[in-house]
C-alpha cells in the first residue's frame, strides 16, 4: 500500500487538470486572434477615414482659395467687361498672372481658366484665346448647360491646345461674378495623377490596400501591387467609405501576407507561453503534491498501525475505511456539541422566565427549575415580581459606550441576585427590555412581611448601584403570590405600578400596595377644574394659581396614570390656546414658539408631579404676564363699545367687513370676531345683517322708495341678494312685507 495514496492523489485530478488547461488555452488563443483581427480592421477603418478626410479637405481648400482670390481680386470682375479689357490690356495680364500664381500654390491643381460668355473667349495662364480654338471647348459647352451643378466632374481628359498631351483631371466650375453671375465661368482642373500619388503616400501597400471606385462602381485606381490585383478572399474588402464631395467609394482591406503573418507570430508567442505555463504548472503540482503528501503519509502510518491492532481482533480495514470511521466519529461529536449548544442553559432559563411572565406555565415546572439551576428551596415561597428600571436611560446611553453598557447590565444582574441571597431571599433576574430588568423575588413564608423584605432588598440594591456603578434604578414590585403559576399577576401589578411614576413621587422604590384602591375615575371633575382655571386666567383673576395647586394635589391624591396626567395637562394648554391665542401675535407665538417647544421637551424628562407642576406654573406665569400686558394696552370692554358704535353708524356701507374693522381699529380680524362672539353671542356677519334688516323694515314701512333703492341704502349691491337675505331673516319678501303693512321690529337704528 506504500505510495498508493500518493499515486491516487496525482492520477485523480491530473486528467481533468490537463483537459481544462488545454481547452482554456486554445480558447484563449482563438480569442486573442479574433481580437487582433478586429483591432486591425478598426485601425484600417481609421486610416481609410483619414485618407478620405484629407482628400476632402484638400479639395475644399483649393476651391475656397480660388474663390477667395476671384472675389477679392477686382481684376477678375474687370476681365468680364469686354470694353474695359479692350481699353486696358493690363487687366488680361494681371488675371493670367493671378491664375498662374493660384495653380502654383497646390500640386493638385493642373490648371485654371476663365471663360467670358459675352465674347466667347477663354483666358488661361498662357493667354487669351477663342472658344473655337480652345481644346477643352466641349467641357465648357457642357458646363453652360448645367450652370447649377456644383459638384466635381468625373475623371476626364484635358488639353489646353490640341497639340498637347491629354491629362486625366477632375474639374469644378463656378459662375462669375460670384456667386450667381451670368458673365462667365471659372474652371478648376485637378491633376488625377497628383491625387493618386497623394492617396498612395497615405497607404502602406504591404499592410493594407485601397481601391477607389466611382459612383457606378468602376475601379478608378488601386494601391495594390500588380501581383495582388487578382487575389480573391485573401485581399477581401473590410471597410468601405464614400466621399460626399467626389461621390467616390474608397474600399480598403488587409494585405494577405504581412499582416496575418504578424498576427500568427503573436499567436505563436502565446502558444509557447501557454506550453511553458502548463509545464511549469505540472512541475509545481508535483512539488506541492509531494509536500502536502507528507502529513497524509504520517496519518496513513498511524492508520496502518491501528489496522494492525484491529487485525488482531479480526477486523480488517483499509486506510480509507479507517479515515471514514474517524470522520464519522468526528461528525457525531460535532452533532452532539451542536445539540448541546441549542439547549444552551442561558437561553432556556430566559425562555422559561418569559413563559412565567406571560402566564404560560410549562409542565414539570419544578424539574425544569432544578435542571436549569434556578430552583428555590424546597419549602413554598412568597413570590413577587419586581421590575427594575434604569432611571434616565437616555443619559445612561450617552454616558457609557455600548460595550460598557452590556458590561454594566451583566454586572447588575449578578449583583441583584447576590444581594437577594445575602438577605436570605430567592432571586432570579433576566433582562426583558433594553432599559428594564425583570426579577422574581422569593421570601421565606416565615417572614413577617414579604413587602418589607422586598423593600429592604430594593433599598440596598439601589444604594449599591448608585455608589459603585454610577447610575440610579427604580424598583416597582407587584403583590405577593404563593404559586409559581400566578407570578404573571404579580408582573402585571408591577407593570401597573410603573405607569404611576409621576403620582408616586421621588421615591425610587414602589410597591403595588402603595397604589390606592381602584375607583371610578371622575373625569368630569378634572375637566371642571381645568375650565375654572381657564376662566380665572381669562378674567385676569390671580386665583388661577391656587386652582392650579389644588388640581395637582387632586391628581396626586387620585394617583392617576402618567399618560392620564399628561393628557389632562395637554387639555389645559389646548383650552387656553383656544381662548387666548388669537388675541395677539405675541400670545399666539407663545403657544407655538420656542417657549412651547421647551415646555414639551422638559415635560418629557420630568419624573414627578412636582417637577411637572413647576414647569407648567412657570409657563403659565409667563403667559399670564403677556395676557395682562395685552389687556392693559387695549381695554377689552372699551374696545367692544367702540366697535359696536362704529358698526351701528356705518352698517349701510357695503364695504363694511372684518378686514375693514381690523384696519380701522388696528386689531386682527380673528380677535374682532372673537369680541363679537364673546359680548353679543353672535357672529360679526349676523350682527350687521340684523342692523340692515331692521333699517330696511323701517324704510319699507315709512317710505315709498323702490326696493332697489332701499337695498342700496342698507348696504346691498343688488336687490336680489337683499331680497334673499330679507326673506331668510324676516320670513317674507320685501314686497310682501310692504303690501301686508307689517310692523317693523324694534330697530337699533331708531334708538340711536
Amino acid at each position: 500500500m506504500r505510495g498508493n495514496w500518493y499515486r491516487r492523489m496525482l492520477l485523480s485530478y491530473f486528467p481533468i487538470f490537463l483537459i481544462t488547461v488545454a481547452v482554456l488555452f486554445f480558447i484563449f488563443v482563438i480569442i486573442v486572434s479574433d481580437i487582433s483581427y478586429k483591432q486591425t480592421v478598426k485601425a484600417d477603418r481609421i486610416t481609410t477615414d483619414y485618407v478620405v478626410g484629407r482628400l476632402t479637405s484638400s479639395l475644399k481648400g483649393i476651391e475656397m482659395d480660388v474663390l477667395e482670390e476671384v472675389e477679392k481680386n477686382k481684376r477678375y470682375e474687370d476681365f468680364l467687361n469686354v470694353a474695359l479689357t479692350e481699353q486696358d490690356s493690363q487687366i488680361i495680364l494681371d488675371v493670367a498672372a493671378s491664375i498662374r500664381e493660384l495653380a502654383s500654390r497646390d500640386s493638385l491643381i493642373e490648371s485654371i481658366y476663365i471663360y467670358r460668355i459675352k465674347d466667347r473667349r477663354v483666358l488661361t495662364r498662357s493667354g487669351l484665346m477663342d472658344l473655337e480654338t480652345f481644346a477643352d471647348r466641349a467641357f465648357v459647352e457642357t458646363a453652360l448647360t448645367k450652370l447649377e451643378d456644383r459638384s466635381w466632374s468625373p475623371i476626364r481628359g484635358y488639353r489646353e491646345f490640341s497639340t498637347d498631351q491629354e491629362k486625366r483631371v477632375i474639374s469644378s466650375y463656378k459662375r462669375e461674378p460670384l456667386p450667381f453671375g451670368d458673365d462667365g465661368l471659372v474652371v478648376i482642373n485637378l491633376d488625377m495623377y497628383a491625387i493618386e500619388r497623394m492617396i498612395r503616400s497615405m497607404n502602406d501597400s504591404e499592410v493594407s490596400f485601397l481601391d477607389v471606385r466611382d459612383a457606378s462602381g468602376e475601379l478608378l485606381f488601386s494601391t495594390r501591387p500588380s501581383d495582388m490585383q487578382q487575389q480573391g478572399e485573401k485581399n477581401r474588402v473590410v471597410n468601405r467609405v464614400t466621399s460626399e464631395v467626389l461621390g467616390w467609394h474608397f474600399e480598403s482591406g488587409l494585405a494577405a501576407g504581412q499582416l496575418f503573418t504578424w498576427v500568427s507570430f503573436i499567436s505563436y508567442i502565446w502558444v509557447v507561453l501557454g506550453i511553458a505555463t502548463v509545464v511549469a504548472a505540472l512541475v509545481y503540482l508535483i512539488f506541492i503534491t509531494r509536500k502536502n503528501y507528507q502529513p497524509i503519509r504520517a496519518m496513513v502510518g498511524r492508520i496502518e498501525s491501528l489496522r494492525q491492532r484491529e487485525d488482531e481482533l479480526g477486523l480488517k480495514m483499509d486506510e480509507l475505511s479507517l479515515i471514514d470511521r474517524a470522520l464519522e466519529d468526528l461528525i457525531q461529536q460535532a452533532a452532539d456539541y451542536e445539540k448541546q449548544q441549542r439547549e444552551n442553559l442561558l437561553i432556556s432559563r430566559r425562555q422559561l422566565f418569559y413563559d412565567l411572565m406571560q402566564g404560560e406555565t410549562p409542565d414539570m415546572l419544578w424539574d425544569r427549575l432544578k435542571k436549569l439551576g434556578v430552583q428555590p428551596k424546597e419549602e413554598p415561597l412568597q413570590l413577587a415580581f419586581v421590575l427594575v428600571e434604569i432611571s434616565n436611560y437616555p443619559d445612561f446611553r450617552s454616558s457609557f459606550s455600548e460595550r460598557d453598557q452590556h458590561t454594566l447590565k451583566f454586572a447588575l444582574t449578578n449583583v441583584l441576585q447576590e444581594l437577594a441571597q445575602i438577605d436570605g431571599l430567592y432571586g432570579w433576574a433576566e433582562w426583558i427590555a433594553e432599559d428594564r430588568l425583570g426579577m422574581i423575588v422569593g421570601v421565606d413564608p416565615t417572614h413577617e412581611s414579604a413587602a418589607q423584605a422586598i423593600r429592604g432588598f430594593a433599598d440596598k440594591g439601589k444604594a449599591w448601584v448608585e455608589q459603585h456603578l454610577r447610575f440610579s434604578l427604580r424598583f416597582c414590585a407587584g403583590h405577593v403570590e404563593h404559586e409559581w403559576q400566578r407570578i404573571d399577576r404579580s408582573y402585571k401589578a408591577a407593570l401597573d405600578v410603573l405607569q404611576h411614576k409621576l403620582s408616586l413621587g421621588q421615591e425610587a422604590i414602589f410597591l403595588s400596595e402603595d397604589l390606592p384602591q381602584a375607583a371610578e375615575r371622575r373625569w368630569h371633575q378634572d375637566v371642571m377644574m381645568i375650565s375654572g382655571l381657564v376662566r380665572d386666567f381669562r378674567h385676569l383673576d390671580g386665583e388661577w394659581r391656587m386652582r392650579l395647586d389644588q388640581w395637582f394635589e387632586r391628581m396626586a391624591s387620585d394617583c392617576l396614570k402618567d399618560e392620564d396626567i399628561r393628557m389632562l395637562l395637554q387639555m389645559l394648554i389646548d383650552m387656553l390656546g383656544y381662548e387666548l391665542a388669537s388675541l395677539s401675535e405675541e400670545i399666539h407665538n407663545y403657544f407655538h414658539g420656542p417657549e412651547m417647544k421647551k415646555l414639551q421637551h422638559d415635560v418629557k424628562k420630568a419624573g414627578t408631579l412636582e417637577q411637572l407642576k413647576s414647569l407648567y406654573s412657570d409657563y403659565l406665569t409667563g403667559l399670564y404676564r403677556l395676557y395682562v400686558a395685552h389687556s392693559e394696552t387695549k381695554n377689552h370692554r372699551a374696545m367692544v363699545g367702540e366697535l359696536k358704535t362704529y358698526i351701528e353708524e356705518n352698517f349701510e356701507n357695503p364695504d363694511l367687513s372684518l378686514k375693514h374693522i381690523s384696519d380701522r381699529f388696528h386689531i386682527s380680524a380673528k380677535y374682532a370676531s372673537y369680541l363679537f362672539k364673546e359680548e353679543f353671542n353672535m357672529k360679526f356677519v349676523d350682527f350687521i345683517v340684523q342692523l340692515r334688516m331692521e333699517r330696511a323694515q323701517e324704510l319699507l314701512t315709512e317710505t315709498d322708495e323702490t326696493i332697489q333703492n332701499i337695498s342700496t341704502r342698507v348696504g346691498y349691491a343688488n336687490s336680489i341678494t337683499f331680497g334673499r337675505v330679507f326673506k331668510k331673516i324676516v320670513g317674507v319678501t320685501p314686497g310682501d312685507f310692504r303690501r301686508l303693512r307689517l310692523k317693523p321690529a324694534k330697530s337699533r337704528h331708531s334708538e340711536k
